[in-house]
């Protein structure tokens, strides 16, 4: 019997965690089909409050699922690992939902 990887599950559990609102979905949606945007333009997309908004997005900047940049009094986004999207993918074809 082949022994689990405790630690690879921790980053597992922690990714999930990290991603576990819809908001988050919808933002990691946004951006792997438009690469990177703007706090403006994922506002008016996905129509809440960019008080709301700016908390998930430095929250996941601060788990390490997000990167961004500034320029000038703009800061965009964009997806920091893709591969991310491939959870999403997999949650959303699974037939137990």
């Amino acid at each position: 019997m082949e022994k689990i990887d405790t630690i690879q599950m921790e980053k597992a559990a922690y990714a999930l965690r990290a991603i576990s609102h819809e908001t988050r979905l919808c933002i990691i949606s946004l951006l792997s089909e438009r690469g990177e945007m703007g706090v403006g333009q994922l506002v008016e997309a996905l129509g809440c409050e960019q008080s709301l908004l700016s908390h998930h997005l430095t929250d996941m900047r601060a788990k390490g699922i997000l990167n961004s940049r500034r320029e000038g009094k703009n800061c965009f986004y964009s997806l920091k690992n893709k591969q991310i999207v491939q959870i999403i993918d997999c949650i959303s074809t699974c037939s137990c939902f």
